[in-house]
């Protein structure tokens, strides 16, 4: 049984955890990220990795960070909640812990975590994973490998254009479907509609203490699995949206699994079932011919150090 430590370098936490070759995490720790502080987010990386290695024989270290991974799987070229940029973390890291390293994107380690032992590990050629949180990430498996791209900053799907001339994404677009379809456009979707019809967001507005701009995403899952109608509508929302992006990558790539992860995704069939409903639509006459199904992730949190760990097994 040989022993890789995936490490999951997020903008508030530094996850880490010591996973065989069946995907099992057998230990694992967690750090606050300073994320201000490209030093000490480094050393933060380095002592928990010291920490895991501890009495082990390690092979190799896994990072998924939340950013723009360069071609060669060594540089955070840029990363929108950390303060790297150009930043060579493999050298820094495989330097002070004596072993090899590989540094990936925090989707694409979730995604892979997934094909192979998550949700889509019964598929063994292709998958595209959609993460829904705060915004829209994921990853796609082509032929049993990551697809990276030429650049390495391949499956930003969140980015893909929804509505012309639309909501202002953080990318600098108009309209990607971040804007439709994660975390943030549930609540905008909420907060809009405990505007217009108090009366039926009257048990989200009871959570929110009567301000619709105190709404959280907590609160419109919380408020949606109560029977609120105007959080149902909400959810709803977002799921048409993610629908017909799923169909749209199904018409391109005809992959065998589609996975939805992330935060939202607590949520069940509340996201879940009009996403479906949307992604059945969508296809139209391509629906009469076979499809991937649309499944929920199941590696939760952990995906990050999973996936992260099993690429660095193969490095």
């Amino acid at each position: 049984m040989t022993l890789t430590i995936g490490v999951d370098v997020g903008g508030t936490k530094v996850a880490g955890g010591v996973v065989d070759d069946t995907g099992t995490v057998l230990v694992q720790t967690r750090r606050d990220t300073p994320a201000d502080d490209v030093a000490k987010t480094r050393d933060v990386i380095i002592e928990l990795v010291g920490e895991l290695a501890a009495g082990r024989t390690i092979e190799a270290v896994g990072i998924g960070a939340a950013g723009w991974i360069d071609a060669s799987r060594s540089t955070v070229l840029f990363a929108p909640n950390l303060a790297w940029r150009d930043e060579p973390l493999r050298e820094y890291v495989s330097e002070a812990v004596g072993l090899p390293v590989i540094v990936e994107n925090d989707g694409n380690v979730a995604a892979w975590a997934e094909f192979r032992y998550g949700a889509a590990r019964d598929a063994d050629d292709s998958m595209i994973m959609f993460t829904i949180g705060t915004g829209v990430g994921g990853g796609i498996v082509l032929g049993g490998d990551l697809m990276r791209g030429a650049h390495g900053i391949a499956a930003e799907l969140g980015h893909m254009l929804a509505v012309p001339d639309g909501h202002q994404c953080g990318c600098g677009r108009l309209g990607c479907i971040e804007q439709y379809a994660s975390g943030s456009a549930l609540v905008r979707f909420a907060r809009a509609g405990a505007r217009q019809e108090p009366n039926r967001a009257a048990a989200l507005l009871k959570l929110a203490g009567g301000e619709a701009e105190a709404i959280t995403g907590p609160m419109v899952t919380t408020a949606a699995q109560g029977g609120d109608p105007v959080s149902a509508e909400a959810f709803a929302q977002i799921g048409r949206w993610l629908g017909t992006s799923l169909a749209d990558m199904a018409q391109i790539l005809d992959p065998q699994t589609l996975v939805v992860g992330g935060g939202v995704i607590d949520a069940g069939d509340l996201l879940l079932g009009p996403t479906r409903r949307s992604y059945l639509d969508a296809l139209a006459q391509r629906g009469r011919l076979p499809v991937a199904e649309v499944l929920p992730a199941e590696l939760g949190n952990s995906a990050g150090v999973i996936g992260a760990a099993d690429l660095a097994r193969r490095i």
